[in-house]
């Protein structure tokens, strides 16, 4: 069986849908684990990590969600388990979940620190399961130089066996390899890909916002397939935001409170994706009426409109079993531009 901790150098390189990329490309039967959870969602009544929930759907996985993880919080596991008992219920777990397995991911946190002070950082995990370490990184060209430089310089990797690094969501591909890829060449690193940025990677679905924001739905639960393109915030007269361009784009969210009817009644007028009420305020129950009638969700959360929108802001998107297109582009995207032969050879 082959394992491969994969790992980033900043939050929100890709290493999931890289991870789907790989598996659906190498069309092997896999095992997967994060360690550490870190992006809460509720399954059942029970914590579980996102990036282990898509996984496990997407690939049929034996495994409940929130066997995937050993925890979630540092204070809880620094109280349970020691270094010792730490390895050990790794182990288990990695005999336990890749047993008949092909290949098995083991996947860290949101950067290469983070989960050190419980035993759970990447290095540390490479070391204990022997495994193969994979880092992606990501922004802009100059942050992924800087990156990678300071990854070679500053990072000891002596005793780990690192695969090399995959260069993700690159805005301009043909230039980055002619002017940044020879300098991370140089430093001596295995660069197993350079793979574009697509931004129709970074839609979702309003069932994931919802998930993502801990929302209620009020009206239109089964309508939350529809995808978010966008996001509007909508403190202005309902005059003024029909003059925005953004007001009338496809597959927008409304962000606003329920007391703003008349914003709200021209959302649904113009097919929103879904409308965020914020504040915990409930809209009038003829607009809930037409909400549903138009099979548009409407969302109630607690918090405040600037609160949400910063949460929002961190949202980061991940396909479901059923979002056929995106796993096939991720796949597709995967292929043709990561060396995967280098990655599974000895």
């Amino acid at each position: 069986m082959d394992k491969f901790v994969v790992t980033s150098l900043r939050e929100g390189a890709g290493k999931t849908s890289l991870i789907i990329g790989i598996a659906k490309v190498l069309n092997r039967k896999i095992g997967y684990l994060k360690p550490l959870g870190e992006r809460f969602v509720y399954r059942k009544k029970r914590l579980c990590d996102y990036d282990a929930v898509s996984i496990a759907n997407i690939f049929g996985l034996e495994e409940s969600p929130d066997e995937l993880s050993i925890g979630f919080h540092h204070a809880k596991l620094t109280y349970m388990l020691d270094e010792i008992t730490t390895r050990e219920k790794l182990h288990e777990l990695t005999v336990s979940f890749g047993n008949g397995k092909e290949l098995f991911f083991v996947e860290c946190g949101k950067d290469l620190s983070y989960g050190v002070s419980v035993h759970l950082d990447a290095l540390t995990l490479a070391r204990d399961l022997q495994a193969q370490l994979i880092v992606v990184v990501s922004g802009d060209e100059d942050a992924i130089l800087d990156d990678v430089i300071f990854f070679k310089k500053h990072i000891q990797v002596a005793d780990v066996r690192c695969k090399g690094i995959i260069i993700n969501k690159v805005a301009n591909v043909t230039d980055f390899c002619e002017t940044r890829l020879p300098k991370i060449q140089r430093q001596g690193i295995d660069v197993l890909g350079v793979i574009p940025y697509c931004r129709e990677l970074s839609f979702y679905s309003v069932g994931h916002l919802a998930d993502c924001l801990f929302a209620k739905i009020i009206v239109g639960e089964a309508h939350l397939n529809r995808t978010v393109r966008s996001i509007f915030i909508g403190p202005m007269s309902v005059d003024v935001a029909r003059m925005n361009p953004l007001f009338k784009e496809e597959g927008r969210v409304v962000v606003t409170t329920g007391d703003r009817r008349h914003l709200i009644d021209a959302a649904l007028e113009s097919n929103a994706a879904a409308v965020v009420l914020t504040n915990d305020i409930q809209p009038p129950i003829d607009l809930v009426s037409k909400a549903g009638e138009k099979g548009i969700p409407l969302l109630l959360v607690s918090a405040d409109t600037c609160e949400i929108v910063k949460l929002i802001e961190e949202i980061e998107t991940l396909p479901t079993k059923d979002d056929l297109g995106k796993i096939a582009l991720i796949e597709r995207m995967v292929r043709t531009h990561v060396n995967l032969q280098a990655l599974i050879q000895p």
